[in-house]
C-alpha cells in the first residue's frame, strides 16, 4: 500500500509540473500572438510609430521568455512575423511616392524599424530561409491557392494521420462553419487564420499520446485548428467550381447570343423625354423645365454629363420655338456653371473636351449679348424681377458673365498647371491662350459701356495678367528702328494696333485712379512695373517701385500677391545688370538669392526639403498657387546675374579692406562659393555656371582680366545665359567694360603699396580702356580716399602717397580695435557688478571713505600692472600673456575703465605719430 501510494503521488506531482509548463508555453505563446496581432494591423494601416513601438515590445517578450524557447524551439509564427515584416518593410523603403506622403514620425520610424530588423534577424537567418522555401515551393505548386491560405499551411505543424481524418468530422462542431463557407472571396484572406493555427499547433504538441488524444479532439480551440485545414481545402474547391461555371456560361453566351446582365435596377439607355407629347412649348413651361433640371444639381447620384445634355437640349428647343433671348441667355448661363461644376474636385482641372464647350458656349454667349442691346444682366437683379419672356420691356436677367469669365481664365491656369510642360500638349493648350485673351477683349469692350467701375477694373486687371510677362519683340524691332524682311511681314505690323506698352499704361493708370480694393491696384502696380522692367525701361520702373511703396508692406498680402512681387524684383534686377547698373541689380536680387529658395519664392516648384514640414492638403495649396510653366523666369540665368554682380562688387572690396578686421561680406552665398572653390582638391577646368564665375573671380583678385573675361564669356556660358537676353550683344559689351574697370579697381588696390608712380597709359593699354575712363577711375577712387594719391596732369602719372598703413601698422590698428573691445567689455561687467551709478548712492559716508581710500591704494596698484600689459601688447607680447596678466589680482576691476581709457588715448597717439613719420 505504501508502494501504491507513493507511486500515485509521484504521478500526481509529474502530471501537476507538465501541465504547469503547458500553461505556462500557452501564456508565452498568447503574449507573443496578441502583440503580433497588434503589428499585423499596424502594418495594415502603415503606422510605422505603433509598428516600432509593438516591435520592441515583442522582442522583450521574446527575450522574456528565452528559456522555454531554448526548449521547445522558436514557433514558426514568430518566423514567419519576421519574414513578412522585414519584406514589407522593404517594399515601403521602395516606394518613393509613399515615403513621401508619410509624415515626419512615421517615416523616422520606418528608417529606424528597417535598421533595427535586419540587425535582428541575422539571429534567425536559417529559420527565416527555410520558411521562405517552404512558401515558395508551396506557392509554385498551384496558381489557385490563396497566399493566406498557403501561409497557413506551411505555418501548420504535422498532425497524426489519424487527426487529419477527424478534421472534417470535428468542424462540424464549429459555431460558424456554415458561414464561413459562404462568404465571398474577400473575406477569405484573413490574417487571423494563421496566428490561430499557431496557437492550436502549439497546443496539439503539448498534449501528444493516445490517452490525451480523444479529449483534445473536442477541445474548442483544437476543433477550431483542425477545422481550417478542410475549410480551407473547401472554399478552394467551391472556388473552382465557380471558374469552371463562369467559363461554361461564356462559351455558351459566345454561342447562342446570350448577353449576361448584372442585378439591381435596370440602365435606362433612352433619354428621357423633355416634354410630353401634345404639349405647348411656350417661356413658363421652358422655364419650370430648367428650374426642374437645376433642381437635382448637386444631389447624390446625378449624372452630370446627362444634366449638360439636358440643358443642351433645352436651349435648342427654346431656338426653335422663338421664346427669345432672354430664356435662351438664362440656359446659357447655367449651362457654363453646369460644366465649371463636372468636376467636384477644385484641384481637378478640365477635360479637353469640357474646355471646348466652354469656350464656345461663352463665345455664343458673348454673340447674343453684342446682337442685342436690350439685354440687361447682372447679379443685383432678381429672380422675381426678371423678364425673359418677349415683350416691349427689355430683358432683364439675373447672372454675371464677368465672373463667368473669371472662372475660365482660372481653368486655364489649372490646366496649364497640370500639364507636362515638355510636351506637345502643353503646347497645343497654350494656343488656347488667343480665345481666352479675344473673350476677355470681348467682355472687356462690352463692359466698357455697360458695366460697372469696379467691374471695368477686374476685367482690366484679368487683361494686364495676360500682357505684362510678355515681351513685345515687334515693338522692340520697331524702336530699333528695324523692318520685316519681307513685304508680307512689313504689311502685318503696320496693320498691328497699338503697342503692349500703350496698352499696359492705360489700363494700369485706370485702375490707378478709378479701383477702390487695395489688391487689384496693387497688382497692376507690379504688373506694370515688370513689364518696364522686361522691355529695359529701368528708370521708370525703378520710380514707380519707389513711389509705390509697396517695399512696407508686402508682408500682409496673400501669397499670390507676394509671389508676383518677388517676381517684379528679381525682373527688376536683371534689368538694372543689362543696364550696367550692378548695385542695383545686387540689391534687388539680395533677398531672393540669399534665402536659398528662389524656386518656391517665385511660385515655381516646391523645395524637397521643405515636404516633411507640409501636409498633404498645403501641398495642394501650394501647388495650386504655381506658375505655369510658360511663365517661369530661369533660374540659372538667375543665379548668374547675382553672382557676376556680387563679384563685380566684392572683389574690388577685398582687396581694398583685405587687413581690414571689421570687413563686412556684401553677399553672403558668393563668399560660400568661394568656400567651396577653395575646397577642392583637384581644380580642373570650370564646367558648371557657378565654376565659371568662381575661376572669374580668382582671376579678378589677380588683376587678370582677359582670363576674368574668357571665363564669364565663352560659348557654354552664352548658350546657358547670355544668350537669353534679347539684347545679346550689348549685355555682352557692358560685362567687358565693367570686367575691365573693377579689374583696374582690384588691380590698384592691391598692388599700390608696390609702386611709387605709375603711368595712366600703361594702364590703359593694360586694362585696354581710353585714357578718360582710366583718369575718370583714378579720380574717383582718390576722391573717396579709397587711393591715397594723387595725378601728375602734364605727365598722365598717378603718384603713390605711400600713406597706405603697411602690416606692422594694420596690426597695430587691429591691436587698437581690439583694446577697445575689451575697454567696453569690462564697462559692461563694472556696470553690471556695481549698477549704473557705481553704488554711489547705495553706501553710507564711513564706508564711501573706506571705498575712496581703497580707490587710490587700488589706483597707484593698477596703474604699474597696466603700464606692464599695454607694453607687452605693444612691444609684441603674445595677447594671451597680456590677458593673463589682465586677469590676475593684482589688476583690480573697480578703476579698470578710466586707466585703460587713459592709456588707450596714448596708445593712439602713438600709431597716428608711427604712421605720419612713416
Amino acid at each position: 500500500d505504501s508502494r501504491t501510494h507513493t507511486t500515485h503521488d509521484s504521478r500526481t506531482h509529474s502530471n501537476h509540473s507538465s501541465r504547469t509548463h503547458t500553461n505556462h508555453i500557452s501564456r508565452t505563446h498568447s503574449e507573443l500572438t496578441n502583440l503580433i496581432k497588434t503589428i499585423r494591423n499596424a502594418m495594415k494601416i502603415r503606422d510605422m510609430a505603433k509598428c516600432l513601438e509593438e516591435f520592441e515590445q515583442l522582442c522583450r517578450a521574446f527575450l522574456k521568455s528565452k528559456t522555454i524557447m531554448d526548449k521547445e524551439g522558436v514557433p514558426q509564427f514568430y518566423i514567419r512575423l519576421l519574414a513578412d515584416l522585414e519584406d514589407y518593410l522593404n517594399q515601403l523603403w521602395e516606394d518613393k511616392e509613399g515615403k513621401k506622403k508619410m509624415n515626419k514620425n512615421n517615416a523616422k520610424a520606418l528608417s529606424t524599424l528597417r535598421q533595427k530588423i535586419r540587425k535582428y534577424n541575422k539571429d534567425f537567418e536559417t529559420e527565416i530561409a527555410s520558411y521562405k522555401e517552404v512558401q515558395s515551393s508551396s506557392s509554385s505548386g498551384s496558381d489557385d491557392d490563396d497566399d493566406e491560405g498557403i501561409t497557413a499551411k506551411s505555418l501548420l505543424k504535422k498532425k497524426p494521420q489519424e487527426e487529419e481524418k477527424k478534421a472534417p468530422e470535428a468542424s462540424k462542431f464549429l459555431k460558424g462553419a456554415a458561414d464561413e463557407e459562404s462568404e465571398s472571396e474577400d473575406d477569405e484572406e484573413s490574417e487571423d487564420w494563421g496566428s490561430d493555427s499557431v496557437d492550436s499547433g502549439s497546443e496539439s504538441e503539448d498534449n501528444e499520446g493516445a490517452a490525451a488524444s480523444l479529449a483534445v479532439v473536442f477541445l474548442k480551440k483544437y476543433v477550431f485548428s483542425l477545422g481550417l485545414a478542410s475549410i480551407l481545402s473547401l472554399k478552394k474547391h467551391k472556388k473552382k467550381e465557380r471558374l469552371e461555371e463562369e467559363a461554361d456560361e461564356e462559351a455558351e453566351a459566345e454561342e447562342g447570343g446570350w448577353e449576361k446582365v448584372k442585378g439591381g435596377a435596370p440602365m435606362v439607355k433612352e433619354k428621357p423625354k423633355m416634354f410630353a407629347k401634345g404639349t405647348e412649348i411656350n417661356s413658363a413651361v421652358v422655364v419650370k423645365k430648367l428650374t426642374e433640371i437645376l433642381q437635382a444639381r448637386g444631389k447624390k447620384g446625378t449624372d452630370r454629363a446627362a444634366q449638360i445634355e439636358l440643358l443642351h437640349a433645352l436651349a435648342g428647343i427654346s431656338n426653335e420655338n422663338n421664346l427669345g433671348e432672354g430664356i435662351l441667355i438664362k440656359i446659357k448661363f447655367n449651362i457654363i456653371a453646369s460644366l465649371y461644376d463636372y468636376n467636384p474636385n477644385l484641384a481637378a482641372f478640365m477635360k479637353p473636351d469640357m474646355w471646348k464647350k466652354c469656350l464656345e458656349c461663352i463665345d455664343e454667349l458673348m454673340d447674343i449679348l453684342f446682337a442685342n442691346s436690350n439685354i440687361f444682366i447682372g447679379e443685383n437683379i432678381a429672380e422675381d424681377s426678371e423678364n425673359l419672356a418677349i415683350s416691349d420691356q427689355p430683358f432683364r436677367v439675373r447672372g454675371c458673365i464677368l465672373t463667368l469669365v473669371e472662372r475660365m481664365d482660372e481653368e486655364f491656369t489649372k490646366i496649364m498647371q497640370n500639364t507636362d510642360p515638355h510636351s506637345q500638349e502643353y503646347v497645343d493648350n497654350l494656343k488656347d491662350e488667343g480665345r481666352v485673351c479675344g473673350i476677355i477683349d470681348r467682355l472687356l469692350q462690352y463692359l466698357e459701356t455697360k458695366g460697372s467701375t469696379e467691374e471695368v477694373c477686374r476685367v482690366y486687371l484679368r487683361r494686364i495678367m495676360h500682357t505684362y510677362y510678355k515681351f513685345d519683340y515687334k515693338a522692340h524691332r520697331r524702336s530699333l528702328g528695324l523692318q520685316g524682311e519681307t513685304k508680307s511681314e512689313q504689311d502685318q505690323e503696320e496693320s498691328e494696333g497699338e503697342d503692349s506698352a500703350v496698352i499696359m499704361d492705360r489700363l494700369c493708370k485706370f485702375i490707378y485712379a478709378k479701383d477702390r480694393t487695395d489688391r487689384i491696384r496693387t497688382c497692376a502696380i507690379l504688373c506694370h512695373i515688370y513689364h518696364h522692367a522686361l522691355h529695359s525701361r529701368w528708370f521708370q520702373a525703378r520710380d514707380l517701385m519707389l513711389m509705390s511703396h509697396l517695399q512696407d508692406n508686402i508682408q500682409h498680402a496673400d501669397p499670390p500677391v507676394q509671389i508676383l512681387y518677388n517676381r517684379t524684383m528679381v525682373q527688376l534686377g536683371i534689368c538694372a545688370f543689362r543696364q550696367g547698373m550692378i548695385k542695383d541689380a545686387h540689391n534687388a536680387l539680395l533677398d531672393i538669392q540669399s534665402s536659398g529658395r528662389a524656386k518656391e519664392l517665385l511660385g515655381q516648384g516646391l523645395l524637397m526639403r521643405n515636404m516633411q514640414e507640409r501636409n498633404a492638403e498645403q501641398e495642394k495649396i501650394e501647388k495650386r498657387r504655381q506658375v505655369p510653366f510658360h511663365m517661369h523666369i530661369n533660374l540659372e540665368l538667375l543665379e548668374c546675374v547675382y553672382l557676376v554682380s556680387a563679384m563685380l562688387l566684392e572683389i574690388p572690396y577685398m582687396a581694398a579692406h583685405e587687413f581690414d578686421a571689421r570687413r563686412r561680406m556684401i553677399s553672403k552665398q558668393f563668399h560660400h562659393q568661394l568656400r567651396v572653390g577653395e575646397r577642392q582638391p583637384l581644380l580642373g577646368p570650370p564646367e558648371s555656371m557657378r565654376e565659371h564665375v568662381v575661376a572669374a573671380s580668382k582671376a579678378m583678385k589677380m588683376g587678370d582680366w582677359r582670363t576674368c573675361h574668357s571665363f564669364i564669356i565663352n560659348e557654354k556660358m552664352n548658350s546657358k545665359v547670355w544668350d537669353l537676353f534679347p539684347e545679346t550683344q550689348c549685355v555682352r559689351e557692358m560685362l567687358v567694360r565693367k570686367i575691365q574697370e573693377e579689374s583696374l579697381r582690384t588691380y590698384l588696390f592691391t598692388y599700390s603699396s608696390v609702386y611709387d608712380s605709375i603711368s595712366m597709359e600703361t594702364l590703359s593699354e593694360m586694362f585696354e580702356l581710353d585714357l578718360p575712363t582710366v583718369h575718370s577711375i583714378i579720380s574717383k577712387m582718390i576722391i573717396n580716399e579709397e587711393l591715397m594719391a594723387s595725378l601728375d596732369q602734364p605727365t598722365q602719372t598717378v603718384v603713390m602717397h605711400r600713406t597706405e598703413p603697411t602690416s606692422l601698422q594694420n596690426m597695430a590698428l587691429q591691436l587698437a580695435e581690439k583694446l577697445g573691445g575689451l575697454v567696453e567689455n569690462n564697462e559692461r561687467v563694472f556696470d553690471l557688478k556695481q549698477g549704473v551709478y557705481g553704488g554711489y548712492f547705495n553706501r553710507d559716508q564711513r564706508g564711501g571713505y573706506q571705498q575712496k581710500q581703497g580707490y587710490h591704494r587700488g589706483g597707484y596698484e593698477h596703474l604699474s600692472v597696466t603700464s606692464k600689459l599695454l607694453f607687452t601688447l605693444f612691444c609684441g607680447g603674445s595677447s594671451q600673456n597680456a590677458l593673463s596678466l589682465s586677469s590676475s589680482k593684482q589688476l583690480p576691476s573697480v578703476d579698470m575703465k578710466s586707466v585703460f581709457l587713459v592709456w588707450l588715448v596714448k596708445l593712439n597717439v602713438c600709431v597716428f605719430l608711427c604712421l605720419w613719420l612713416l
